[in-house]
């Protein structure tokens, strides 16, 4: 058996002559198709109503095969929601049909948007063919027309095509009000240039999922009260004031030693200036994300690792750069201007890698037993 379906994806039929949906049947099809042009001549489902009634006519008009026509339609809006409601309704005519006979069908719809609903109708009963309807003298024109409004429609392909039409549009504005202060064009046009660039590097790279994350981030940070904001804030000034600083003693030393320094030297200038700032940082965020996990319930004790391996970490820092100075300035502190550079032995040396290896080693243990001695409430909930 051979259905003709006629599809109204967004129920043109049903809201403007209130009709129920589906119709099945020649007489009932033309009466619906007779509706709908009264309520509304210009509508292109009207047809689509009456191209179904003529492909089932020649059909039956060449006999061999039982052929049924019928009209199926969605819903105004959204495309998924309508392409739901057209494959219950064909699953209605389906159902309605009296015949032990394999059903297939021919579509009949006005144009590329209805088509959009042709695997829904597939996946109920094998497709014979497809005719899309339209008025001769507008089937390029609807084209183009439902290209655009797709085009429109999507927002990737709207920020991608219309942002730089938009820019690219502005140029002349721009350059007419530069002249009227006196600003030479081509630096208008530099300037264009330069955000037509940047822009295309950000969508060619996928940025903007990046930059909506994180701001979505900073929004929750700031609407949840975390305290991590704030000690970051305070750990990026000090690892700024420490960077200033090892510069500082990179100068100073270049003075005391009067040439031109080697790179390890170098290496060790910065770090021994900058290491302190850089501890401080490190505690004062280490400390904020400790703060926002207990108040979060999700502390737990091996956590408090952090500040102490951050210590011991910049003990030995400073040790081994203060160690590789003591050829350059001696042992013993010196000081020059705010900057003090404390050389350190080889005694030295060992006392504080000694005294950083214990202090890391006696935290791990010390909140290993904490862990799990006294446990915390996410690590009882586990339990």
């Amino acid at each position: 058996m051979l259905l003709v379906l006629c599809v109204d994806l967004d129920d043109d039929l049903g809201r403007k002559t209130g009709m129920r949906t589906p119709v099945l049947g020649r007489d009932d099809v033309e009466e619906a198709a007779v509706a709908l042009a009264t309520a509304d001549p210009e509508d292109s489902d009207v047809n689509v109503l009456f191209q179904g009634i003529n492909v089932y006519e020649e059909i039956a008009a060449e006999g061999g095969e039982e052929v049924e026509v019928a009209a199926v339609t969605g819903v105004n809006g959204s495309d998924v929601k309508a392409n739901r409601v057209v494959g219950e309704e064909v699953d209605t005519v389906l159902a309605s049909l009296q015949t032990g006979e394999n059903v297939r069908a021919i579509v009949i719809t006005d144009g590329a948007q209805d088509e959009s609903v042709l695997p829904v109708i597939r996946s109920r009963v094998p497709i014979d063919g497809v005719r899309r309807v339209v008025v001769r003298q507008a089937q390029d024109l609807e084209s183009i027309y439902y290209t655009m409004k797709q085009v429109l429609a999507d927002p990737e392909t709207r920020g991608t095509i219309l942002v730089p039409l938009g820019i690219l549009l502005l140029i002349y504005p721009f350059v007419v009000v530069a002249s009227l202060f006196q600003v030479p064009g081509t630096t208008v046009l530099g300037l264009i240039s330069a955000l037509l660039g940047l822009y295309t590097l950000f969508r060619g790279l996928g940025l903007e999922s990046v930059v909506d994350d994180t701001a979505d981030h900073l929004r929750n940070v700031l609407y949840a009260g975390r305290v991590t904001l704030i000690t970051y804030i305070v750990a990026a000034a000090l690892l700024v004031v420490g960077g200033l600083q090892g510069l500082e003693t990179l100068r100073a030393v270049q003075d005391a030693f009067g040439a031109e320094l080697p790179p390890g030297i170098v290496l060790a200038s910065l770090v021994h200036g900058a290491v302190q700032w850089f501890a401080v940082a490190g505690i004062t965020s280490s400390l904020g994300q400790v703060t926002d996990e207990y108040l979060a319930n999700r502390f737990k004790w091996r956590y408090l690792n952090a500040p102490f391996y951050v210590v011991a970490i910049a003990l030995v820092l400073y040790a081994v750069s203060g160690f590789f100075l003591s050829d350059v300035v001696g042992l013993g502190p010196m000081q020059t201007g705010e900057v003090m550079i404390r050389a350190i032995g080889l005694t030295d040396l060992a006392v504080a890698l000694t005294v950083g290896t214990l202090i890391g080693v006696f935290s791990t243990v010390v909140f290993a037993i904490a862990e799990s001695r006294f446990p915390t409430g996410i690590e009882a909930d586990a339990a």
